[in-house]
């Protein structure tokens, strides 16, 4: 699913890394640790004897206390002497005397750790009384080897454009999906076939050695929290205090993950309308039976006649979707969508639409070695070519071409009806992972019935990005480790829309102290506008 974002634009995130960091690793002879996955042959140990050593950010606008380093990780974990990657990480230290760190992951796939905590890192202050809290850009993310598919995501939308489609020969559907899966490996580079989550848990247990901890404590949002669960089943006797907060279906196929998100999108854009059209200066009007077409209206316009943006390129109406989807996750977004869209509808003007769907300020790029990149480098579609990629690596299934022919028309239909807006956009996700190779099947078959300390689940039931089943389903295959925290409210993800849901898991994390599972949070009595 996608990021639990930031309340500030994505373009204020993203500006504050333009320099190189210049950070060293120190040994501290320690031995290798092995996973399942991985067997006794691994020789991990060059990696295992890592430690961060942290410094200041390299630039000018990064706040003064926080601090950035880096952690090496193989790009193959079954031939850990080839090549390797530089996963970039930043902290705020603990104010008094820390007991380790916290790792934080924002969700998506594909969202950055290193500039929201640098943009929004007051939201964890709370747990710099006994923590170092510590975030990263996970391998394919942002300053760590981002993966782009260049024109490859136009491609893929292409090839199930409703006016085409219907009278196109569907081998010419399939070529055309098959070229942006080539596209995308084009743009990516070495690192998209070692992409996914189960390397990324990988990747964070090399973190926790890295950062001297003996255990992982850790909050995960949204894709997070699948993370988090995957965490958990590969390295069970290393999970610490761990929060899930948004909790990921591990089951159910990428296809109709596809449709309840577009649902729970289409249900969050409505909520957004019937508040924008109280405002004399809505662009969608002051009429709320209106404004949904005129939504409709605004995305099919751009597809057939996008607008061209600062960088030269073309700013279509499923780059709105993708912006308008990351923005509608917090209510405090929406005063700045409101104003970002007018600018769009009245002047052209696509620089604040853009800050909400951008990964990056840099145009796509060829992908190349394994090392951090420059914040201005990351390219400006790194978010959404992330997210197919990992999804696509974490989904073990794969249509075939004669399914996609016989069922594309209707699945568009099934996609529209879920929403009009976000069901294209959707669908297209998808149908990305046609022409990329089978995903695993580890999260869906071994993730379950977990051995490990008690772990916090936290479900929202107004939640339009993770819907609140599966949280109990997760729980229920994760097993009586899994305690569940119901949260009453709306809203994508509790811990910075709930004084609930933050109160108590900070007091799990800091103190170890767990609400009965099956307790709930009531909604607050004033939400922000």
């Amino acid at each position: 699913m996608l990021a639990k974002l930031s309340s500030r634009p994505a373009f204020r995130r993203c500006a504050l890394f333009t320099g190189v960091l210049t950070l060293a690793l120190l040994g501290a002879g320690l031995p290798a640790l092995a996973t399942a996955d991985e067997g006794p042959q691994a020789d991990l140990s060059r990696f295992y004897r890592q430690r961060v050593k942290w410094a200041a950010c390299k630039t000018p606008d990064a706040p003064k206390d926080l601090q950035c380093g880096k952690v090496t990780v193989p790009l193959d974990y079954a031939k850990p002497g080839g090549g390797t990657l530089d996963l970039a990480l930043a902290r705020y230290r603990a104010t008094g005397k820390s007991r380790g760190s916290v790792l934080l992951n924002f969700g998506g796939p594909g969202g950055a750790g290193v500039s929201e905590l640098a943009s929004d890192g007051k939201e964890f202050m709370d747990l710099t009384n006994g923590y170092d809290v510590v975030t990263f850009d996970p391998r394919g993310v942002g300053q760590s080897s981002p993966v782009s598919c260049g024109e490859g995501s136009d491609q893929g939308s292409a090839a199930i454009d409703d006016d085409t489609t219907e009278s196109t020969d569907p081998k010419v559907v399939l070529k055309q999906l098959r070229e942006a899966a080539a596209t995308c490996a084009k743009y990516s580079g070495p690192v998209l076939p070692h992409i996914g989550t189960v390397n990324a848990s990988r990747d964070l247990d090399v973190m926790r050695q890295a950062l001297g901890d003996k255990k992982l404590n850790y909050l995960g949002f949204s894709y997070g929290t699948r993370l988090g669960a995957v965490y958990a089943a590969q390295f069970p006797k290393k999970v610490g205090r761990l929060v899930l907060d948004g909790v990921d279906t591990l089951t159910e196929p990428l296809s109709e993950q596809g449709i309840a998100g577009a649902e729970g999108q289409q249900t969050a854009l409505e909520d957004f309308l019937n508040w924008c059209v109280q405002d004399i200066a809505c662009p969608f009007g002051t009429d709320a039976r209106e404004a949904p077409d005129r939504a409709v209206h605004l995305v099919r316009s751009l597809d057939q006649d996008p607008v061209q943006t600062d960088f030269g390129d073309q700013f279509s109406g499923q780059d709105l979707v993708g912006a308008i989807s990351q923005a509608l996750y917090s209510k405090q977004m929406w005063p700045t969508l409101e104003r970002a869209i007018a600018s769009l509808v009245e002047d052209g003007d696509t620089r604040a639409i853009m800050a909400f769907s951008s990964g990056g300020t840099g145009l796509p790029h060829l992908g190349g070695g394994g090392g951090i990149v420059d914040a201005q480098d990351v390219p400006l579609d790194n978010l959404p070519a992330a997210l197919m990629a990992v999804n696509c690596a974490d989904d073990p299934d794969r249509p075939t071409a004669e399914q996609i022919t016989k069922n594309l028309s209707g699945l568009r239909a099934k996609y529209e009806e879920a929403s009009p807006v976000f069901g294209r956009y959707r669908l297209t996700e998808v149908l990305m992972c046609y022409g990329r190779p089978k995903g695993t099947d580890y999260i869906r078959d071994d993730v379950k019935d977990v051995h490990a300390a008690k772990m916090l689940l936290v479900g929202t039931r107004g939640d339009p990005a993770t819907p609140y089943r599966w949280t109990v389903e997760t729980a229920q295959r994760l097993g009586s480790s899994a305690v569940v925290l119901d949260n009453k409210g709306e809203g994508h993800t509790g811990y910075a829309s709930s004084k609930c849901v933050h109160t108590k898991v900070n007091d799990f994390l800091l103190y170890g102290s767990l609400p009965a599972s099956g307790s709930s949070c009531q909604p607050d009595s004033t939400v922000a506008p």
